[in-house]
């Protein structure tokens, strides 16, 4: 019985990934914090220690996939100290460049080899499959027994496979200096709070951190509370009850449902998929920051956004400004055009062409493409805006890719950079724009809640069909005599969403206020309400624990 129990502690099961929703977790976070208790201080031992149980974290979350995070790990380190040291510009370039090239490689393998296998028979006719070398190789040493004809795609490994790349950039940038061990690295690039969700840590952010003495003062342990709880509100008792309850099922068959169902289900998730990835990255936060790490925040109230722009600057914060950061400015930003602009605008007319599967449809594509290239060569004074247009629609589309290998997400991607493009002009002519009164105020949140949404059909829905199916519905099949049929058949998730989102659209100084209110309580008052809501949160269970949504990018 304790052999049995020992080995389910150790053993990886893909059908129960450590997740923070699991009261497995809060085992272990009890054990970590036990033994960090006696090495806070010691430096070294605490990022060893850490690194160790960040290791045993991923492994639980994604099995024998945690070599390929120590193979990331050693290649960017050494890499890095080989930039560092390097006083050879070429040199320093094809070092870059072999971190890059692995890093992309990788990561394409394991999140684009299907794609791409798409693609590649779509525009020659043939009939290749997909083969998983790595579990080949595998089997072949470990006499494992892996399906070679299925490639899994490990938790979490766009996230981190950006945090080292953002490491090697900013030491060829001479904006960051190599950690003085590989151990520290590691930890960096393993800390299990965010290692699988986000938010994506800046080395030059997270790297000084670790050669601090640990703090924690009354106000942070309380706010470390209190991120953890909202967490998870957020996660279990709003997104899983009304995904499980709803969503779900209006995704998995919407031929069998109306218009305006199909309409509540798209509202849903752009709540569903809110409360989820931001309850993840509360919890995160707040783990992290009771063994003294501070992250930065990943989310603003994104639903209060006055345009698609604004929005962006709001949700998923970090992948934003690293896609700024090291995409948008790189190809010119609203400067210029570089040679990666003119390289990456052919790549996504090329993949766009192979989408319309059409002769004249490419020949239209085409003729855009001729057009907006003769027209910065025309009119030099609209070049500007025309390349700046170009850069984010890049920087837009390859975000979208980042999320997933589909053409659903090139759609999403596609339509949220049309989204921020469009505003640029818009509010030049907008006769709104310049009233920020209540009633233009809730409109343009509305219009743009509504525009985020439409878009979110693309993001969430497994295949084209669906999500056109969905949205002809809406269009062709609302059936507004079943109304309150709906509203009175599932008003326990109508109630839930109404909670979800009030509290989401609440002012910034009345969540401010109550946040307070519970950080400057009695611990034994932090304790009790603690325990309630625990209780009434995992009450709300109504099924298996739902993994997390940004896992599976």
């Amino acid at each position: 019985m304790i052999m049995e129990f020992i080995q389910n502690i150790f053993s990886y099961d893909q059908n129960s990934p450590l997740i923070f929703t699991r009261f497995f977790f809060w085992g272990f976070f009890a054990v970590v914090m036990l033994g960090y208790s006696f090495i806070s201080n010691r430096i070294t031992m605490r990022s060893l220690y850490l690194l160790v149980l960040s290791l045993f974290f991923y492994y639980k979350s994604s099995g024998f996939f945690f070599f390929l995070l120590i193979f990331s790990t050693f290649v960017d380190y050494y890499t890095g100290k080989w930039i560092y040291k390097s006083q050879k510009e070429i040199v320093r370039k094809l070092l870059l460049a072999f971190s890059v090239f692995i890093n992309l490689s990788l990561l394409s393998y394991f999140k684009y080899t299907y794609f791409f296998t798409s693609i590649v028979n779509d525009l020659f006719g043939t009939n290749y499959v997909a083969h998983n070398f790595l579990a080949e190789f595998s089997n072949l040493l470990t006499g494992s027994h892996f399906d070679t004809a299925k490639i899994f795609l490990p938790v979490g490994i766009s996230f981190f496979t950006f945090q080292t790349m953002s490491y090697t950039l900013d030491i060829y940038k001479r904006k960051l200096e190599p950690v003085k061990n590989i151990i520290d690295f590691g930890f960096y690039v393993s800390f299990f709070p965010q290692l699988v969700a986000g938010p994506i840590v800046r080395a030059s952010e997270f790297i000084p951190q670790i050669y601090q003495k640990f703090r924690l003062t009354r106000y942070e342990f309380g706010l470390a509370l209190f991120m953890i709880l909202k967490g998870l509100i957020k996660k279990i008792m709003i997104g899983d009850y009304i995904a499980v309850n709803f969503i779900d099922r209006i995704f998995n068959n919407p031929d069998m449902y109306s218009g305006f169902e199909s309409l509540m289900a798209m509202i849903g998730y752009s709540l569903q998929v809110y409360v989820d990835f931001s309850g993840y990255t509360d919890i995160a936060i707040g783990v992290a920051l009771l063994m003294g790490f501070r992250l930065n925040q990943n989310f603003n109230s994104p639903y209060k956004a006055k345009n698609c722009g604004e929005f962006w600057s709001r949700w998923h914060i970090s992948l934003s400004s690293w896609l700024k950061d090291y995409l948008y400015i790189p190809l010119g930003g609203n400067r210029n055009a570089t040679a990666g602009t003119y390289i990456n605008f052919g790549l996504i007319l090329f993949v766009f062409i192979l989408l319309a599967s059409n002769l004249w449809a490419s020949i239209a594509i085409i003729a855009f493409a001729v057009i907006l290239l003769l027209s910065m060569r025309i009119f030099p004074a609209a070049k500007r805006n025309i390349v700046a247009n170009i850069n984010t629609m890049i920087t837009m589309l390859l975000g979208g890719l980042w999320h997933g290998s589909s053409w659903n997400f090139l759609i999403w991607g596609g339509l949220n950079g049309l989204g921020v493009v469009f505003y640029k002009y818009w509010r030049k002519i907008s006769p709104w724009e310049k009233y920020n009164n209540v009633a233009a105020t809730v409109w343009k949140i509305a219009l743009t809640f509504g525009f985020i949404t439409f878009t979110r059909v693309f993001f969430r829905a497994p295949d084209i069909y669906t999500a056109e199916t969905m949205l002809s519905r809406i269009w062709n099949n609302f059936s507004p005599e079943i109304i309150p049929a709906v509203l009175a058949g599932y008003y326990k998730v109508w109630l839930m969403m109404l909670f979800g989102f009030i509290t989401h659209w609440l002012s910034y100084n009345f969540k401010d206020k109550w946040r307070d209110v519970f950080i400057n309580m009695p611990h034994w008052s932090q304790a009790l309400i603690s325990v309630v809501i625990i209780f009434v949160v995992y009450q709300s269970i109504c099924a298996d624990m739902q993994a997390f949504i940004y896992f599976q990018f």
